[in-house]
């Protein structure tokens, strides 16, 4: 891994668990069935991971942050227009496990929203 967790300029993925083990066997993550309807992997910035939870996995349990090193990506990453106009990351082809910097734990709290991480 070449950066450690927490930087600013990561992106973070919200996946199910059973989905990123079957991700680390395999040595790749293809998506989740939305990702695959849209054609992309969906990431958000540090900046924009709390609204997408609430927007897209509220009360979800069993889910996983990948902490993703962008620079490891190349190419197939894309910054486009989505929620409100703002740029979010686009992964056009599969993730590879060794761009992932970490994978956090994303319970639910007492109050049904999704605690994250200390340095988000």
């Amino acid at each position: 891994m070449t950066a450690r967790p927490g930087n600013p300029g990561h992106i973070f993925h919200m996946c199910r668990r059973g989905e990123w083990d079957a991700a680390k066997e395999g040595g790749s993550y293809p998506g989740s069935s939305q990702d695959l309807d849209d054609g992309f992997i969906h990431f958000s910035t540090a900046a924009q991971v709390r609204e997408s939870a609430a927007e897209h996995r509220a009360g979800q349990k069993g889910l996983v942050l990948l902490e993703v090193d962008p620079a490891m990506l190349g190419k197939l990453l894309k910054w486009e227009p989505s929620r409100g106009g703002l740029l979010f990351p686009h992964l056009y082809g599969p993730l590879p496990v060794g761009a992932v910097v970490a994978a956090h734990a994303l319970p639910l709290g007492e109050d049904g929203q999704h605690v994250f991480p200390d340095f988000l």
